[in-house]
């Protein structure tokens, strides 16, 4: 798997406190370590530090951002 954005940072989540109490597809349940999430976005403490992107969003301005994920498969 490859990830293209024009975020600068990434924030990874985890299954790590998933309990198996809630039920997916099938309704097979989630239980720890069963998923992670790749979420692009600004680092997380931005607004308090001045040397990283800005993440101020102005009255009438519009956000918008791209994230590409691509999966392929050894032969």
């Amino acid at each position: 798997m490859a990830v293209y954005t024009d975020q600068p940072g990434v924030q990874f989540y985890s299954g790590n406190f998933l309990k198996g109490n809630l039920k997916g597809k099938g309704g097979v349940a989630y239980v720890q370590h069963y998923g992670f999430c790749l979420e692009t976005q600004h680092f997380p403490d931005s607004p308090n530090e001045p040397t990283f992107p800005s993440t101020v969003l102005r009255p009438g301005e519009t956000f918008h951002s791209t994230t590409e994920y691509r999966f392929g498969v050894r032969q």
